[in-house]
């Protein structure tokens, strides 16, 4: 009899706080639908942008004690169906959002219209003259109008695959879902809870960056997820493959090569570089101006900067900063080969170290990051994907005739936080190896 008590008493403790972690998630997910639903009737954000960053900033606290409860407790199916079904209902609410706060799926939509007119996007541009037919009437003024694409052939054919703005989102946010799919894989791969998708599946700068504004960084995403899967299950071929996808979608992925050309045999190796040729095939007739718009872009663009600005105070030169910056990724990318630190740690290290460096770091570029934060939830890059939101904040100017620039204050408030929390994170790990095993940094708890 006493051992029935025992066990009955054992099993009232498990149940308990599952219970009411899981009724606190459920409420969580209400309060985070309510404030989606405040931003999906807004027409114009920008009229409303204070209450919509508090709003958000709000939604990021919320967010935060979602990833504690899934960090700290142990959950049951409940809790996994409605972290998953909530993640589907704020994605369905965003969709229906105008998208206000960036127009770079009107671009999408520009170099989808070039393609379906026999043209070149690496040679020809919406500025071009002769080309005003190519033009949505509704946003006559896509971004970079005076250069051409600066995005991968995959991007460019998908492009070419779909229509119209809602379509543009459409596809993304599916692109985004299947990465919680793959994730849940990932997670099972390194036997780790599949609760731990929520960090992802429901973090604010996922949601805006992909349901509502439709930004096709989802697509590189996926396909780097899928290629980190095959990696870590033992299918070279294949994670080389998608590995070339991702690449082919966003030129980020590319951090992680030598990650997993040190994990593969040589003629894996080939698979990537022959994918990579073959999705450029269609686009060679540009010739040598086939990465014009990326230049263009790696030399005029600047955007919520961070430590590039230091780097461009100390080096007195934008090309100095840039320099400068590259090696620095050049030294972490070989110092975390050496150490064989685990794909997935270096992805969050090299994506997150990259966005600190760079000159621009659009406030969707964070979400590169987000998906490791599954497998290592570091406090201060959980707080980076919150503050990230202060970047829609409207640019100004800081005299007569000057440039836009970000607000210095709103730099303060998003970058600063995370600045002292790093800073402490170092001091505090001064002592201990800096790059750890990947299991005891998967099954150390971070949030502390």
């Amino acid at each position: 009899m006493k051992e029935f008590w025992r066990d009955y008493v054992q099993r009232l403790e498990t149940l308990w706080p599952r219970g009411i972690v899981t009724a606190g998630l459920a409420f969580l997910a209400g309060a985070l639908t309510v404030i989606f639903k405040w931003v999906a009737r807004q027409q114009d954000l920008d009229a409303c942008m204070p209450e919509f960053i508090g709003l958000v900033l709000l939604a990021g606290i919320f967010y935060v004690v979602g990833v504690f409860c899934v960090e700290r407790y142990r959950l049951g199916a409940t809790a996994l169906v409605l972290i998953l079904g909530s993640a589907v209902l704020f994605r369905v609410v965003l969709l229906s959002a105008p998208s206000t706060l960036s127009d770079d799926v009107y671009r999408y939509q520009w170099d989808g219209r070039a393609q379906r007119a026999h043209l070149n996007p690496y040679v020809v541009y919406p500025n071009q003259e002769g080309l005003e037919w190519l033009l949505n009437p509704e946003h006559p003024e896509p971004p970079g109008e005076d250069t051409p694409t600066i995005y991968p052939p995959l991007s460019e054919l998908a492009y070419r695959l779909v229509e119209t703005v809602p379509g543009y989102k459409r596809t993304s946010t599916i692109f985004d879902m299947a990465s919680a799919g793959v994730l849940m894989l990932l997670l099972a791969a390194v036997k780790q809870p599949l609760h731990r998708v929520l960090t992802y599946a429901w973090n604010p700068a996922v949601l805006i960056s992909f349901a509502m504004s439709g930004h096709f960084d989802s697509l590189a995403i996926v396909t780097l997820l899928a290629a980190l899967f095959f990696l870590v299950t033992n299918r070279q071929a294949l994670s080389m493959g998608t590995l070339g996808l991702s690449f082919l979608s966003k030129f980020f992925p590319m951090l992680l090569l030598l990650a997993f050309l040190k994990r593969v045999r040589l003629a894996s190796i080939g698979i990537f570089a022959l994918l990579v040729f073959a999705f450029y095939i269609p686009f060679l007739d540009a010739g040598l101006h086939l990465l014009d718009g990326a230049r263009n872009y790696a030399r005029d663009w600047i955007n919520n900067a961070s430590l590039f600005h230091l780097l461009h105070f100390v080096a007195r030169s934008r090309a100095g900063a840039e320099m400068a910056a590259g090696l620095i990724v050049l030294v972490a990318i070989g110092y975390l080969a050496k150490k064989q630190a685990s794909p997935l740690w270096s992805g969050l290290v090299l994506t997150g170290g990259v966005l600190l460096l760079s000159p621009t770091a659009y406030p969707w570029y964070f979400t590169w990051s987000i998906p490791f934060l599954c497998f290592y939830p570091s406090a201060a890059w959980l707080l980076m994907s919150v503050t990230s939101v202060l970047a829609y904040t409207p640019s100004i100017t800081y005299g007569a005739g000057e440039p836009l620039k970000n607000s210095l204050l709103m730099l303060s408030l998003e970058y600063g936080p995370v600045y002292l929390w790093l800073a402490y994170y170092g001091w505090a790990a001064r002592s201990m190896e800096p790059f750890l095993s990947e299991q005891k940094i998967v099954k150390c708890n971070v949030l502390r």
